[in-house]
């Protein structure tokens, strides 16, 4: 994994712990497509999967935003999910 690859992985989690219960449960993995999109997975205890999306899906959209804008200076592109279990 490349530096920028866990700089992004960091970003995220630090993002993510704040709003969950279960710190222990988060999980932030980064790979890289075919294309060379940076796919930035996340996966939170079952009952923390509504903190991470927000109402309407505020929360995940805002992590989006800011992924998006950490590494378009660089001009990679990334994809941020949230993997429900």
């Amino acid at each position: 994994m490349s530096e920028f690859s866990t700089d992004i992985a960091a970003l995220v989690r630090t993002i993510v712990e704040p709003l969950v219960e279960d710190k222990e449960a988060v999980d932030v993995t980064v790979s890289v497509s075919a294309h060379g999109e940076e796919l930035v997975e996340i996966r939170v205890a079952p009952d923390d999967c509504g903190k991470v999306i927000g109402r309407q899906g505020r929360v995940i959209k805002s992590i989006r935003v800011l992924a998006r804008a950490a590494v378009c200076a660089e001009g990679r592109d990334v994809s941020v999910e949230l993997i429900e279990d």
